[in-house]
């Protein structure tokens, strides 16, 4: 399945499989968000799979919201990969 990112107000939708393939789509429509945007949060219901390229993506922006003290949040019950890369990162 393609990947499809809707946004409205701060509050951005991924749906599909977020993979190696189409990660240049998701890099471009976060890029530099931070600049323009205090608060984001990305839900991630309609993620049916995530590679760890994906899993890297996110984690990148994760960690530029931290450097920038800026908010963002991932909701939702997708794909468990993510779940468990931030479970172990935080146990480090």
């Amino acid at each position: 399945m393609d990947l499809k990112i809707s946004n409205c107000n701060n509050f951005f939708k991924i749906k599909g499989t977020l993979n190696k393939d189409n990660l240049g789509v998701f890099q471009s429509e976060f890029k530099n968000i931070f600049e323009k945007e205090q608060s984001v949060t990305i839900s991630i219901e309609d993620v049916y799979s995530m590679d760890r390229f994906a899993v890297n993506a996110l984690t990148a922006l994760y960690r530029e919201a931290i450097a920038k003290n800026k908010n963002l949040s991932i909701v939702g019950l997708g794909c468990k990969d993510l779940y468990n890369h931030f479970k172990t990162e935080i146990a480090a």
